[in-house]
């Protein structure tokens, strides 16, 4: 099954099992709503509409895992850049377990291998009701000790000429050349335009809460995580607004559950949700 379509009034969505259980289109009627393309025409998943960021978001630095006193050599996994990136989930296939007119199901099991070292299973709960598109996801440590866990989104929202972008948060983590957090300052979040703007920052102390308007559309983004990842520049068509549970490379820092990542027992579980809320202005 390549794409499956789901679909509640005007609100439709196309998801992508083969290709790293990403979202292929987001439209409320016939406006997208995230950076979208024909349903089945999906080639790369960088170019989906959202993709899911399992079992951590963002770099790890130099592709070098350090937990529990152990260096973890992980595989360098987007282009040229010296970093790991985004997990597994979103580069791997994803297995079809229930389909409904409105909802999907989708499961992941993972193995120890080079890419990640510890086995989990996760699972994704696709649903478009009442005019929003919500998502779940959890995830279990399958190894036989505790296992550092970050979860995460990374939806591309369209961004039209007039795009606003409204949310509240406490601070911001700016970025060095490489890509990396340096340090943070505090800051309220951002309210205003997108078309000029240029960034690429974490936020934290997000309070679970975003706005997109603009002439056609007011887009509210909800989610259980308490952190924001925000990514646009001048040019481009869409701006990325990404829950996550932790700062970027916060597996690399002295306390990384100071900085969101959670650890899970052998068994042990856990879930994140992100609903993202469509209403035409006009």
């Amino acid at each position: 099954m390549k794409n499956i379509a789901i679909r509640s009034g005007l609100l439709h969505a196309s998801v992508r099992p083969d290709l790293g259980g990403a979202v292929e289109g987001l439209w409320l009627d016939a406006v997208p709503v995230l950076r979208s393309c024909a349903p089945g025409t999906l080639a790369n998943v960088r170019h989906s509409a959202c993709y899911p960021l399992v079992p951590f978001s963002n770099r790890v630095a130099r592709a070098q895992l350090q937990w529990q006193g152990t260096s973890h050599p992980l595989v360098k996994n987007f282009g040229d850049e010296d970093h790991s990136i985004h997990g597994v989930g979103w580069l791997r296939p994803w297995q079809v377990l229930e389909v409904q007119e409105d909802s999907v199901m989708l499961s992941l099991e993972h193995t120890s291998d080079a890419s990640w070292p510890f086995a989990f299973d996760a699972s994704q709960i696709f649903r478009v009701k009442n005019n929003a598109l919500e998502i779940t996801m959890s995830i279990t440590n399958q190894s036989a000790g505790d296992a550092p866990v970050g979860l995460g989104w990374h939806p591309y929202f369209t961004k039209r000429a007039d795009t606003q972008l409204h949310f509240a948060a406490s601070g911001k983590w700016e970025m060095g050349g490489d890509k990396l957090p340096t340090s943070r300052s505090a800051s309220t979040g951002l309210a205003g335009a997108c078309a000029a703007l240029d960034i690429d920052n974490c936020f934290d102390g997000w309070a679970g809460l975003a706005t997109l308007d603009d002439s056609l559309l007011r887009v509210r983004l909800a989610s259980s995580l308490q952190r924001l990842v925000v990514f646009t520049a001048p040019g481009k068509d869409f701006i990325a607004v990404e829950p996550v549970s932790h700062i970027n490379n916060a597996l690399n820092q002295a306390d990384p559950q100071a900085l969101g990542i959670v650890v899970l027992g052998a068994g042990q579980s856990w879930q994140a949700s992100m609903a993202i809320h469509v209403e035409k202005t006009r």
